[in-house]
């Protein structure tokens, strides 16, 4: 599990930070790849009290594992299956408080308890998620979801 600690309390300006860092990251790259890549480990060496963090980009008719960060997972899913396949389907963030209560979770790692899902878009289709789990119940909240979807934007306009 990711133990680094929060550079500060302040959610809201701790978000604005790190989406400072994604953007600077990010610029002048276009391969999604390499985007996702670096975009993963920034988060998993920022994101206090989570244990996984990846993508699952769109490819023939099913979400399949991209650049991540913590232990293995599942390699491929279904639209509508599990959280990231109901994000993708919905097109839409999903926070979930408790995993276990979501019902079709699809349990890649036993030990996450809350998960935050946020689709990103290329010219205006749905091409994938990002996922991000916790151990802890009820990790992300809304000032969670809002920096991550910032972050997830800053992805959005780099790519091609």
């Amino acid at each position: 599990m990711n133990n680094m600690p929060q550079q500060t309390t302040d959610k809201t300006q701790f978000y604005k930070s790190l989406k400072k860092q994604a953007s600077a990251l990010l610029e002048g790259e276009s391969d999604l790849i390499a985007q996702a890549a670096n975009l993963c480990a920034l988060l998993w060496y920022s994101l206090p009290d989570i244990n996984w963090v990846g993508f699952y980009f769109y490819k023939n008719g099913e979400l399949v594992l991209g650049p991540f960060q913590g232990k293995p997972a599942c390699v491929r899913m279904k639209p509508g299956q599990g959280v990231c396949g109901t994000a993708f389907q919905n097109q839409k963030t999903y926070c979930v408080d408790n995993v276990h209560a979501f019902d079709g979770h699809i349990a890649c790692d036993p030990d996450s308890r809350s998960e935050i899902v946020i689709p990103f878009f290329m010219n205006h289709t749905c091409k994938g998620v990002l996922d991000i789990d916790s151990p802890l119940i009820k990790r992300f909240h809304e000032e969670d979801q809002i920096g991550l979807e910032h972050i997830v934007r800053s992805l959005e306009e780099n790519i091609r």
